[in-house]
């Protein structure tokens, strides 16, 4: 496609000539970071409780596994439609919406006086968590340049592993402090609300809108989009089941569904393993994951600053994030095979933090959708990716425990995530990261 010289936009403008930019954008997206840990935090929270539920309820395991289990369903269910909200009704409306909705169904789920109650509110707050990374990764599109949106997606995405090293803390925490898990569930619902709120007061939908980014900020993101739209490929008139064509969505929405096979088989099957294997007690546990996930935290931001670094330096998209992702998919996947090894507990710790570690590099997942489509999509793909991740929560936590159930060991669950780590590797390896698809 030939580009003629007027087609560049009057605003590109040396950036030196410019004021010093504000860091809006980043604010955003340090107010993402906090939503998706609150998020986290909100979905672990029936875990912690369990103990007095089940008690209070009568429930035995399988009625647990089920009401624990009902969450993914309608949070997979509902990750399409999400997303197309998010492209219909921009990120500003959903992120806020989701954010309200789910601390009222947290706060609901107090209320219950029966399992059917319990699950019927895990359903809601399920479908509406389910929005807010579809519609995070459509921010992303629209407030990050492309040298950007690696940081931007780690900022995004980290909020799942500092959620979920913070979150046994804070939910017990509260229950400690009040006694009783009903009034836990709603400080913890009240406080989503107000930070929904929150979102819905600062957040926009474009650097245009908001009062608070300077001229600066604004050309600057804006030129960047301009020069990234004149590359866009001309639309073909089809409907968006045309991206699905392309091996690249395909791989994407796997590689994200080994990727949190993982992940998830870790956040659910560790904490047993290490108490039932390793002997850890119940202070050293939580010590062990907060460690481990926290571990992950940190790994998440510490890819997405190479990512962007390395594309602002000149690298092409293909072989930074083929590089970065297989370096990540490579670590992670010798870790957790190593720990079917090892049997000194710190060892086996420092093995699963590194495992967690890399393995969060991956969080740069959340730029592939604004990579693959227009901003005007990215929210599609986003909510198309994170089913595929999702399919994972609904069913790795049944597949281990069958396998541990019927080999009465985990090391065939341990081979079990090792072999996700590497079918991770051949997806991220075959997409390609270089150009928008035709659709």
């Amino acid at each position: 496609m030939t580009v003629q010289a007027e087609a560049v936009p009057a605003q590109v403008v040396p950036q030196q000539a410019l004021a010093p930019k504000t860091a809006v954008r980043w604010k955003i997206f340090i107010l993402m970071l906090f939503l998706i840990s609150i998020n986290y935090i909100d979905r672990a929270s029936l875990s912690v409780a369990m103990p007095l539920i089940s008690k209070e309820f009568n429930l035995d395991a399988a009625a647990q596994g089920f009401i624990l289990s009902s969450f993914f369903w309608t949070y997979a269910f509902m990750q399409v439609p999400g997303g197309m909200l998010a492209d219909k009704y921009k990120p500003r409306i959903v992120i806020a919406a989701a954010t309200i909705g789910w601390g009222l169904f947290q706060a609901l789920a107090a209320a219950s006086t029966s399992s059917l109650m319990l699950l019927l509110t895990r359903l809601g707050l399920g479908a509406t968590e389910a929005p807010i990374y579809p519609a995070g990764g459509k921010l992303n599109a629209m407030w990050m340049t492309p040298n950007e949106r690696a940081r931007g997606a780690t900022l995004l995405d980290g909020g799942a592993p500092l959620g979920a090293a913070l979150g046994a803390l804070v939910i017990a925490g509260l229950i400690a402090e009040f006694d009783s898990w009903r009034i836990s569930f709603v400080v913890a619902g009240v406080g989503t609300v107000l930070c929904g709120v929150f979102a819905w007061w600062y957040i926009r939908n474009s650097p245009g809108e908001h009062p608070s980014v300077n001229s600066a900020e604004a050309t600057h993101i804006q030129t960047a989009h301009a020069l990234e739209d004149l590359s866009d490929p001309v639309a073909s008139g089809r409907g968006i089941g045309a991206y699905f064509a392309y091996r690249s969505v395909w791989c994407m929405c796997l590689g994200w569904m080994f990727f949190n096979t993982v992940f998830y088989g870790l956040l659910t099957w560790m904490p047993t393993y290490l108490f039932k294997v390793h002997g850890l007690d119940i202070k050293q546990l939580g010590g062990a994951l907060f460690i481990m996930f926290f571990a992950g935290f940190v790994g998440e931001l510490a890819g997405g600053q190479i990512g962007d670094i390395w594309r602002s330096r000149g690298g092409q998209p293909n072989t930074i994030f083929r590089t970065l992702f297989g370096i990540a998919a490579i670590v992670a996947t010798i870790s957790v095979f190593s720990v079917a090894y090892v049997t000194n507990a710190v060892a086996v710790v420092a093995l699963l933090s590194s495992t967690l570690f890399f393995l969060r590099w991956c969080g740069m997942y959340w730029a592939i959708p604004s990579i693959l489509a227009p901003r005007s999509r990215a929210g599609f793909l986003g909510g198309c990716m994170n089913l595929g991740g999702n399919i994972a929560g609904v069913s790795v936590p049944i597949i281990v425990g069958l396998i541990v159930q019927y080999t009465g060991s985990y090391f065939l669950a341990l081979m079990f995530f090792a072999a996700a780590g590497v079918a991770l590797l051949i997806c991220s390896l075959s997409i390609d990261y270089s150009r928008k698809l035709p659709v």
